[in-house]
């Protein structure tokens, strides 16, 4: 059903009809269809292995994938609320989508042969975050010989070896934690490591730490902008630590995407994306610890293609794509914006 709704998103809970995320909006399925309790637990379990089982009921709560062979594939949660089993699935097609396809901006294309480094895509749950990361590695996949490790929680997209050849490790099943996975990929002969999330500074010393040592790494992080992406990092350690994590930063640091999501005039949704590129002078900005500058370095550096978020939405505004209030509601600087689509 989600599928021939082109819904994002099914949630499931006790004494609720199916709800279906589509186009960004929840939306009720049959709801005089109000499930039960058993119900529900018998088709969460029924969805798990038995680690899967014993892990869930142990600790409430647990990530994992669902495969439907010849249909589709989801990234599921499940918890429990008020005492009762729930579960949340999330989309995930089986084909995996372009660069173009999924309308990102042509930067994506050149971090493809990026040899070493450290990339962040990031924004909020629901941006599409994986999905960037997944067409970037599929390009690499079709077009370089390349050992790819991703570490995930749980695998999303999975990869079939084209040029490269691809390891897909999913917490639990594969690795016992991020910290493990992340101490062992060097020994793996990796060339590329994604990282499916950084929650925490351990991981993103490692991933500062595997980019620094020769190696391509992808990483995502629930940030808004490159700015605060910046911030985010430094922030995350103690204080003692930043002036090396700043130095660190500045010379791993190759670009971040911040994106969104946001709702079209004909009911679909668009991407919307943020493009930091480190130059040499973003480097010392970083290094300075002048973050607050960087803003106006995206903005005046349009011609190495970077952009603000606003400026990507004023120009969805200005092809008719999004309406204006939309773009207002999604951006970080609204004055910014409101000066580049102007006042009406």
């Amino acid at each position: 059903m989600a599928v021939q709704n082109n819904s994002s998103d099914v949630h499931l809970m006790v004494g609720s009809p199916p709800i279906f995320r589509t186009v960004g909006r929840l939306e009720v399925y049959n709801p005089a269809g109000k499930m039960e309790a058993e119900q529900i637990k018998l088709l969460i379990l029924s969805l798990m292995n038995d680690l899967q089982k014993e892990m869930y009921l142990k600790n409430l709560e647990l990530d994992f994938s669902v495969s439907i062979p010849g249909k589709a594939r989801f990234r599921a949660n499940a918890y429990f609320q008020r005492n009762t089993p729930a579960i949340s699935l999330r989309y995930i097609p089986d084909k995996i989508p372009t660069i173009d396809e999924l309308g990102l901006p042509q930067i994506c294309h050149n971090i493809t042969r990026l040899k070493q480094g450290f990339v962040l895509v990031t924004g909020p749950t629901g941006s599409g975050k994986s999905s960037t990361f997944a067409s970037v590695i599929d390009e690499i996949n079709e077009n370089r010989s390349e050992h790819i490790v991703t570490i995930e929680d749980p695998v999303e997209f999975v990869h079939n070896n084209k040029r490269s050849f691809i390891s897909q490790r999913e917490l639990e099943t594969d690795t016992r934690s991020w910290d493990n996975a992340l101490k062992s990929v060097l020994r793996q002969d990796p060339n590329i490591v994604y990282i499916g999330e950084m929650r925490d500074p351990e991981t993103m010393a490692a991933a500062m730490t595997t980019a620094e040592t020769g190696h391509l790494v992808f990483a995502t992080l629930h940030t808004n902008s490159a700015a605060q992406t910046v911030e985010r990092i430094v922030d995350s350690f103690p204080e003692n630590q930043q002036d090396q994590i700043v130095l660190q930063l500045s010379m791993v640091l190759e670009a971040v995407l911040s994106q969104r999501l946001i709702p079209t005039k004909d009911g679909k949704r668009v991407v919307a994306t943020e493009i930091l590129i480190v130059t040499p002078a973003v480097r010392n900005t970083i290094r300075e610890g002048k973050t607050f500058q960087i803003d106006n370095i995206i903005q005046t550096s349009s011609n190495v293609g970077m952009k603000l978020i606003e400026q990507s939405l004023a120009e969805l505004v200005n092809r008719g794509v999004v309406d204006r209030a939309t773009a207002m509601e999604y951006a970080i600087r609204p004055s910014i914006l409101d000066k580049l689509i102007g006042g009406g």
